[in-house]
């Protein structure tokens, strides 16, 4: 869908936005039975701050 040139800040940027986040939690509680809630709780504790980076592979 996107080129791998603009499309890995693009996707890298979208990740790093709180709702993305929040949503993608939701979304893998409902649908992944070995979601690991611990983990995701950092991660969601750390998005939408400046610092905050996080890749695909991630």
């Amino acid at each position: 869908m996107l080129n791998a040139k603009d499309g890995d800040f693009f996707i890298s940027d979208w990740l790093r936005n709180r709702n993305t986040v929040e949503f993608l939690g939701i979304w893998e509680s409902v649908n992944n039975p070995d979601f690991n809630y611990g983990e995701f709780a950092v991660i969601k504790n750390q998005a939408g701050l400046n610092g905050y980076k996080i890749s695909v592979k991630e």
